[in-house]
């Protein structure tokens, strides 16, 4: 029996990643897959058609690009990290039904992923958590969640689309929480500057019909993080498009590696990364 999608609901708004996933692994496999991502859209009662039409449309197959090397570069993160704190804690801040975590499990790790309760309802019947794994329903800025996170051999934090749709001002004092918190620990983001959330607004986010949308944070230097001690708090950015791969040896094609270079420089498409 299919699990079945609601229309109009939280549930559904969990489809458009979830099936970008999907067609990351399809067509960019040498960077990335995500084999669950499939498995979970055969468990659904819900039409594909429509984001399926669109997704031989140029930019849009530049986005899942986007998806893929963005995903390839927080678990190459977490690998990182794991290879000094093997039983570290992995936190996927507003999972959704992403799957990074488990992707990069080393059978030793511990494994939390947070939404809100609504959404974990939805993951729990889809992605059950597993043997080191907890699934949490919260508002991640209310702080009181981290207390249920056991970072005694290490932690970091990850979060993919997410930090954009946080006010400014909320973003820092949870950041800030957190490295005054989970001292030795890491967090890594995805970001971008006013000009690609301008385009967001305009494009995809308009086309997904999402709304209730009031506050974006765009992250424009690291000069944004003064907020953080230089001394004890460090942070640094890749570009998210080409700062951790060569894409050309991909075969991507050249228009492709083109707008990546826009993305990561014009747009500054980066992955931010803090050490507490």
């Amino acid at each position: 029996m299919k699990y079945t999608i609601a229309k109009n609901s939280v549930q559904e708004t969990l489809m458009i990643p979830l099936y970008a996933r999907k067609k990351c692994t399809e067509m960019y496999p040498q960077i990335y897959q995500d084999p669950l991502a499939k498995k979970v859209m055969s468990q659904l009662d819900y039409d594909f058609t429509t984001m399926e039409k669109k997704s031989k449309r140029l930019m849009v197959r530049f986005g899942f690009l986007e998806i893929a090397a963005r995903q390839r570069d927080v678990q190459i993160e977490l690998q990182q990290y794991l290879k000094t704190h093997p039983k570290a804690a992995l936190v996927n801040l507003g999972c959704g039904l992403d799957t990074t975590e488990s992707l990069c499990d080393n059978g030793q790790c511990k494994m939390y992923n947070l939404d809100f309760p609504d959404v974990i309802a939805v993951r729990n019947q889809l992605l059950p958590a597993k043997e080191r794994e907890e699934n949490i329903g919260c508002d991640l800025l209310d702080e009181s969640w981290f207390d249920q996170i056991d970072a005694s051999d290490g932690v970091i934090f990850f979060a993919c689309g997410v930090f954009y749709y946080w006010e400014s001002t909320k973003a820092k004092a949870l950041v800030l929480s957190m490295a005054n918190r989970f001292v030795g620990g890491r967090l890594v983001f995805d970001s971008c500057n006013q000009r690609a959330l301008k385009l967001m607004l305009k494009t995809w986010i308009r086309q997904a019909k999402i709304k209730d949308i009031h506050a974006y944070y765009a992250v424009e230097s690291e000069q944004d993080f003064s907020f953080l001690d230089p001394k004890s708090q460090k942070v640094s950015t890749k570009g998210y498009m080409l700062g951790y791969l060569d894409l050309k040896q991909y075969a991507i094609g050249r228009p492709f590696l083109l707008l990546s270079k826009l993305g990561d420089g014009f747009f500054g498409m980066k992955i931010v990364r803090i050490d507490f």
